[in-house]
């Protein structure tokens, strides 16, 4: 970080319009009331079967029955809120890690004794539960998330089964909690100083290739130390994933995620196509023309990220970020700037980096029932006002699908980076506007990269995954064979202008999202590019897009995403639609190879 950036006044977030604090009785009276709302769910079991003949009858039992299991769904999901945000920002303290734990075993007490329900709207046929919406109206507004139930129907197992890993989860959520408080205490020892983990990644981009070295050294330094706790959790959550997909009879390791996201396999596989067949055009390229504009014939892996000039880089206040981010959503509409602003009016973000705060980003959604929080580590630089920007986008994204109610909210992840890629988007054109020739070389630089970083990176991070999961299915792999993964899929999609050192086969081991959400990384690419297709229909006419784009954003998880995306006349099931996207990127090489 930047010495003459100051972190002392940035915001940290209140978390009082949830819980006061650990022990708040409110706490207790929550959980009592999620178990009344689930005790009142549960007192409906069985009655489906007995009113398949009435369609009327079966309509206001659908209707009642999705009302209490979203009542208590508030209820719980808003404990489990509570408990996350807080425990992220303390992952040293022992005590909040037990609270997480202890309140995510009894929620999930709870929840499992509703297990029935979904198991017994999908034992309905198709025309029953149409019969029922037909002839009791108030139950069609759940149309779209029976939909989504009944996506898993073919991969049910028996309600004991069911039953069994639902009681279990909590437990095999551990690894996860080790993983993240595993990363969560790792410092590095760069120099004279001591780093966390979101500082030295952050130092990579220092403009001196010194110091960029030495965080690398430490960096893979420890994370070597610590791959043999990291690799018994990814191999054991990978195993655990093994053996529910077989009971289950998923055909791939992605297919539950897929299904997760509403996305077909064809979809992804082209995306995956389109991307790969870019390395080359995008990545390859772009990182022999940076080689080249840094009088290398090839780069170092720290010098990836690298800013071009080697002067200390810019940095920007929290009023600047502030201001920029909210100038960029006003132009796409008022809207949007103005729920934006309630963020900043609201204790409702945390963007101090301290000592126990885990690495990242996120905009948590809670419930509908309440505002959503924004977690970052603000540290000055341009990716952090992205960053920004991003997490800003989703917040305004669950801000306006909340009036929907939680269920019909929640948003597949395929859906749900559409906001904050356009939002980052947004503030990139907002900066570029406003630059000097020389430092337009520099954005487009950054934004190439922050393109690869989300492209073509994550499709790399996809591969990796695929062949991670059909390695794991002959036996445990060690940390230098999930190394050895790591090391090729990495190299192909960067390219020989990139040299990757020593030490950087140990840097898959801080990719959370391979622990605790398997294959969740392609939906960075798939928005990224989905994005990329809409700010090309903004580009042609402006004024018509906006309420189109509201209308998308406040549907939540209403539409599919070919559903969401017709409209804009765009078929993300197309190859076609992911290479113009990659077409894109590479036009912004082009630009870049001509400053060059």
């Amino acid at each position: 970080m930047n010495a003459s950036f100051k972190t002392d006044a940035l915001p940290q977030w209140n978390l009082g319009d949830l819980y006061a604090r650990r022990d708040d009785p409110k706490i207790e009276a929550d959980l009592a009331q999620a178990k009344a709302d689930n005790d009142a769910l549960v007192a409906l079991k069985g009655r489906f079967e007995a009113c398949r003949q009435d369609a009327q009858l079966l309509g206001e039992l659908l209707d009642n029955g999705i009302k209490l299991y979203e009542a208590a769904t508030n209820r719980l999901w808003g404990l489990g809120a509570y408990a996350g945000l807080a425990s992220s920002c303390a992952r040293n303290d022992p005590a909040w890690s037990k609270f997480e734990g202890d309140l995510r075993t009894r929620s999930s007490q709870i929840a499992a004794e509703s297990l029935f329900f979904t198991l017994e709207i999908n034992a309905l046929d198709d025309s029953e539960i149409e019969g029922a919406f037909r002839a009791h109206k108030p139950a069609a507004q759940w149309r779209p998330w029976v939909r989504r139930v009944r996506l898993s129907r073919p991969h049910e197992l028996s309600p004991d089964l069911e039953r069994m890993l639902i009681d279990r989860g909590p437990a095999v959520a551990n690894w996860s909690r080790l993983s993240e408080e595993t990363l969560a205490a790792l410092t590095a020892k760069v120099g004279k100083e001591t780093l966390t983990l979101s500082e030295a990644l952050n130092r990579l981009s220092d403009p001196d290739g010194a110091r960029r070295k030495q965080a690398a050294a430490g960096l893979a330094k420890a994370l070597e130390e610590r791959t043999p706790t990291l690799a018994l959790c990814l191999n054991t959550l990978a195993f655990e994933k093994q053996v529910e997909d077989r009971w289950r009879k998923y055909p791939d390791a992605a297919a539950s995620r897929h299904i997760a996201n509403e996305v077909h396999a064809d979809a992804v596989a082209a995306l995956e196509a389109a991307v790969v067949e870019a390395y080359e055009p995008v990545s390859h390229r772009y990182y022999r023309l940076k080689a080249k504009a840094m009088g290398r014939d090839v780069l170092d892996q720290w010098d990836r990220n690298a800013p071009l000039d080697t002067a200390q880089p810019r940095t920007y206040g929290w009023d600047e970020a502030k201001g920029m981010v909210l100038e960029s959503f006003a132009a796409l509409a008022p809207k949007f700037a103005d729920t934006a602003q309630t963020f900043f009016t609201n204790p409702w973000i945390d963007a101090k980096p301290r000592p126990g705060k885990q690495s990242g980003a996120y905009s948590h959604s809670v419930t509908s029932n309440h505002h959503p929080y924004v977690f970052m580590n603000y540290m000055g630089e341009r990716r952090d006002v992205l960053t920004l920007a991003h997490e800003l986008g989703h917040a305004v994204h669950q801000t306006l699908c909340a009036p929907l109610g939680t269920l019909l909210a929640d948003t597949p992840l395929t859906l749900a980076e559409t906001a904050s890629i356009f939002g980052e988007g947004l503030v990139f054109e907002r900066l570029l506007s406003n630059a000097t020739p020389e430092d337009r070389k520099g954005l487009l630089a950054g934004k190439i990269e922050d393109g690869i970083n989300t492209v073509v990176r994550q499709i790399a991070f996809h591969r990796f995954e695929t062949r991670f999961h059909a390695a794991r299915r002959e036996g445990e792999l060690s940390p230098e064979q999930i190394g050895r993964i790591w090391m090729e899929e990495a190299g192909a999609s960067l390219g020989p202008a990139i040299k990757l050192n020593r030490g950087y086969e140990h840097y898959w081991a801080y990719i959370s999202h391979f622990v605790h959400a398997p294959f969740y990384v392609y939906a960075y690419a798939f928005g990224d590019l989905l994005v990329r297709g809409l700010m090309e229909k903004r580009r042609e006419d402006p004024k018509a897009f906006a309420p189109l784009y509201e209308d998308l954003l406040a549907a939540g998880g209403t539409r599919t995403y070919v559903e969401a995306l017709a409209p804009f006349g765009l078929n993300p099931r197309e190859k076609a639609f992911w290479a113009a996207g990659m077409k894109q990127l590479e036009r912004l090489v082009d630009e870049f190879e001509a400053l060059v």
